[in-house]
């Protein structure tokens, strides 16, 4: 049974963390106001938390990801981008025989450009090239005669970190039958992972941020045989692709994640 990595800190311990690496201004953003005190959060409602992207940064880290795909944008993108850097810095030749594409991409997807912008504009302050934003409408639409959401297009990678923190509820166009997501009791129900699940290697990860009805529609529909764990503390679904390795390729890069 395949088990990913993960190592928690004290709560006083997240920003020593991010100074550690480089990231003070995260940290300084973290400490501002919700809006405008500096060019790091203008014109974005929401200012960092230390704790919830600590264990983005270390499961990436930790668990040697090579190809994040993220559902939404944020500070949540910057993050993972550091952190397939830092991979990049330290794996670069141990990867190099492993047949993988885009390795050590960020591929980050977003229906409203603004915010792929502001997300794109912090990756360059921190001298980041490894971002690639993607900006498509999302639509409701009927997936095995339930309704959910996808966008029309996706980016054409095959990730082994898939991060779900989007889309916005109320952001989705169309309904079905007079029923869409933008009411206040109804929930996110993106389904657009179950499109590629079939091409996901073993060892592949899914993270899904909150978003519990979403994450139980996705468990009771994945097809694979994929191992599921709730963490309370941080609100947070996790899957992670529990198969033997699909041939020789897949099973090097099992043994590079240390799963085998």
């Amino acid at each position: 049974m395949l088990k990913y990595k993960f190592t928690p800190i004290g709560d006083n311990s997240f920003e020593d963390y991010f100074s550690s690496i480089g990231m003070e201004e995260l940290v300084l953003a973290s400490k501002a106001e919700d809006r405008g005190v500096n060019d790091m959060i203008q014109e974005t409602p929401y200012k960092p938390i230390l704790r919830d992207l600590y264990r983005l940064h270390r499961l990436v880290r930790e668990n040697k990801r090579m190809t994040v795909l993220e559902f939404g944008t944020g500070w949540s993108s910057l993050v993972l981008a550091h952190a397939l850097d830092m991979n990049r810095r330290e794996f670069f030749e141990e990867v190099s025989a492993l047949r993988k594409s885009n390795k050590f991409e960020h591929h980050s997807l977003d229906d409203i450009e603004k915010w792929s912008k502001i997300a794109n504009d912090r990756l360059t302050q921190f001298g980041l090239s490894n971002g690639c934003f993607h900006v498509s409408p999302v639509r409701v639409c009927e997936t095995f005669g339930r309704l959910t959401t996808r966008y029309d297009k996706l980016p054409l990678v095959n990730p082994d970190f898939i991060y779900l923190d989007g889309p916005d509820q109320f952001e989705v166009k169309g309904e079905i039958r007079g029923l869409t997501t933008a009411h206040p009791d109804f929930m996110p129900m993106a389904s657009d992972i179950l499109l590629f699940e079939h091409f996901l290697v073993p060892g592949t990860i899914v993270l899904v941020d909150g978003r519990a009805a979403n994450a139980r529609f996705l468990s009771a529909n994945l097809q694979r045989c994929w191992t599921y764990s709730y963490d309370a503390d941080f609100d947070q679904h996790v899957f992670l692709l529990d198969e033997p390795p699909l041939g020789k390729h897949n099973r090097r890069q099992l043994e590079f994640y240390g799963f085998a």
